[in-house]
């Protein structure tokens, strides 16, 4: 079976992801991520990028895309460009392929007049919209912000917007699903479910309420090309993830929410 993880973190020598990374037992470097990837059958993925906007800056290996990472801040203006001609210039890479908000951190709604320039060229490059939803890392982030409710009003402003739940909109996982059944323009990544190495029969032991409604809210929404697999790495181990993802998602659909959908909605090529 082939993967993609369509949500991680590439930031080589970051000291807070050097961190993480360790807790998670991996080594947050290009040649430990090739590694990983290589043993477990894992041929690419999507990295939501923190480089800022000036497209020099979002350089990744061959083997990762990625999504230009865009803060209200950065809406003004950016180093003396602005910033939606710097977004489209990431757009017009081919291995840009969408753009990340974070809501929460940004305190501003995805529905904000102000994102209307944004979801345009999104639109126009018919690139995806990734949004952060749910639990915040930092305690000074507003989660009336980042409640995957707000999704809504943006899905139906923006019709022609293909929108990405990150995160599933956890732990707002009944609301999440209402979003995504009801908005055919809204799909969710199941990235940022968990954190660091743990044994995974004592987690599903232990957590066998949390992935029950993971399951539950997963399968209401009847449509399992609208999930696709991510990590969040460095914050999770691979292994562990692969191995809890398949307990919740059912076997007959792992080809779909492993690779393929993440193929089409980030329009991937195969490898």
């Amino acid at each position: 079976m082939r993967i993609i993880d369509a949500h991680l973190h590439f930031m080589p020598g970051e000291k807070y992801f050097d961190v993480i990374a360790r807790r998670a037992g991996h080594e947050n470097t290009e040649e430990h991520l090739r590694q990983t990837y290589r043993e477990l059958g894992i041929s690419g993925g999507v990295v939501m990028g923190n480089y800022g906007l000036p497209p020099e800056n979002n350089s990744f290996p061959d083997f990762l895309h990625y999504c230009v990472g865009v803060h209200d801040s950065d809406l003004d203006h950016y180093e003396g460009r602005t910033a939606f001609d710097l977004i489209e210039k990431n757009l017009q890479k081919p291995n840009c392929v969408g753009v990340k908000l974070y809501p929460g951190y940004s305190r501003i709604y995805v529905s904000d007049m102000r994102f209307g320039p944004v979801y345009e060229l999104a639109a126009w490059y018919d690139k995806p919209v990734a949004v952060h939803t749910g639990q915040t890392a930092a305690a000074n982030a507003l989660l009336r912000y980042s409640h995957p409710m707000t999704i809504d009003e943006a899905a139906v402003l923006h019709p022609k917007v293909r929108f990405v739940m990150c995160h599933f909109g956890n732990p707002f996982l009944m609301d999440a699903a209402a979003v995504i059944e009801k908005n055919p323009n809204v799909s969710a990544d199941l990235s940022g479910l968990l954190e660091r190495s743990f044994d995974v029969p004592e987690y599903l032991e232990r957590q066998k309420g949390y992935v029950e409604a993971l399951r539950t809210w997963i399968a209401y929404v009847e449509d399992y090309s609208r999930f696709m697999f991510g990590t969040d790495w460095p914050l999770a181990n691979y292994r562990n993830y692969i191995d809890v993802v398949k307990q919740i998602i059912p076997e007959n659909h792992w080809e779909e929410v492993f690779s393929q959908n993440a193929e089409r909605i980030y329009r991937l090529p195969r490898n």
